[in-house]
């Protein structure tokens, strides 16, 4: 990619303490994030996408810590980052999240302009009418009508859609270059998903800002991501450009979680479901944390980890059945239907 990098993290390492024990949560993960793009990072529940990501802006749960690697913004190391003010200077102004339920996001207290105004306050440094001003404005640009009577409504008073209108307004008040978005629509319906997915692509071009998409719903993935990452058991296990995971993917977890699309059903069949359960993060993981789940796994993933190897230059997935070593493997016949789709221009 020709685009500037904006955040670069290595080997990231978090660990959280619980009851005495240590839970390793993000296993060296590394990723490059480039201006103006949308990446997606796709997992189910506790693969550390989100923890993952709020190490970005500082928002690891209290008993959490980076405990290796680097997270490079421009050229601050945000892993060094010890205090609340260190974080001030990132959080908001730069890097901004929209959480995935906005009932939790918002104080249910609180007039809803007065929290976005709050927001513009802290973080832009204007005040009183000024600030209220930059706050109608940014209830107007999210979509929300009759801004100055809503502007004087409680949480309670908005709908779960406009709720989230309410949360992206405070998280891009302040023109942040990177913008979080963990399960956006999760807790929506349908149509209602759909403009928030719109409403995000659009502030993006108009605020020129760097998207990240944390998601378990790869439909989500299809429509609004240039690249994936797959997350597993704490670490990221493929990544490539959109096109590349969806209709070449080589991760064994990837093909698991591409076969479970409704939309690949055949009518009055199950769907498949992927067996059995993530390992305990407790423990040491040995080999390829998959592998259990993976009934064609081989004896070396049991074994060793594998490193990543290269797909295309953008393409790299962290599989055995890469190694040119490896037996011949084809892929699923999911993924043979996906591409043939495409190549159908279906």
């Amino acid at each position: 990619m020709d685009k500037e990098i904006v955040l670069s993290a290595r080997d990231v390492e978090i660990e959280f303490s619980m009851r005495g024990k240590t839970l390793k949560a993000v296993r060296k993960c590394s990723l490059d994030l480039y201006q103006g793009e949308t990446l997606a990072i796709v997992g189910e529940s506790g693969s550390g996408k989100s923890v993952f990501t709020k190490s970005f802006l500082g928002m690891t749960d209290a008993n959490g810590h980076i405990v290796g690697g680097s997270i490079m913004y421009h050229d601050q190391d945000l892993s060094k980052f010890k205090t609340e003010k260190e974080w001030m200077s990132i959080r908001g102004k730069k890097i901004s999240m929209v959480m995935q339920d906005p009932m939790t996001s918002l104080n249910p207290l609180k007039k809803i302009g007065k929290q976005i105004q709050e927001s513009i306050e802290l973080n832009q440094g204007l005040k009183g009418d000024d600030a209220k001003a930059k706050a109608l404005d940014m209830m107007k640009k999210v979509g929300i009508a009759e801004a100055e009577r809503r502007f004087e409504q409680y949480p309670h008073e908005f709908s779960g859609g406009m709720r989230q209108r309410v949360v992206i307004a405070i998280a891009v008040a302040c023109n942040p270059e990177i913008l979080i978005c963990d399960e956006p629509t999760t807790a929506l319906d349908v149509t209602i998903q759909a403009q928030i997915l719109n409403l995000i692509r659009d502030l993006q071009k108009e605020l020129q800002m760097t998207v990240i998409y944390i998601t378990h719903d790869l439909g989500v993935v299809a429509n609004v991501a240039d690249r994936v990452a797959v997350m597993y058991a704490g670490q990221i296990v493929e990544f490539g450009q959109v096109n590349e995971i969806f209709y070449n993917a080589w991760h064994p977890y990837t093909w698991a979680l591409l076969s479970s699309l409704p939309q690949l059903g055949v009518k009055g069949e199950d769907l498949p479901a992927i067996e059995g359960t993530p390992p305990n993060l407790f423990n040491e993981v040995k080999g390829d944390a998959f592998a259990p789940r993976n009934p064609k796994a081989l004896a070396i993933d049991f074994e060793e980890e594998p490193p990543f190897f290269e797909v295309s230059p953008t393409h790299k997935a962290k599989t055995w059945y890469l190694d040119p070593r490896a037996p011949e493997i084809e892929q699923p016949h999911t993924i043979q239907k996906l591409r043939k789709n495409m190549s159908d221009g279906r």
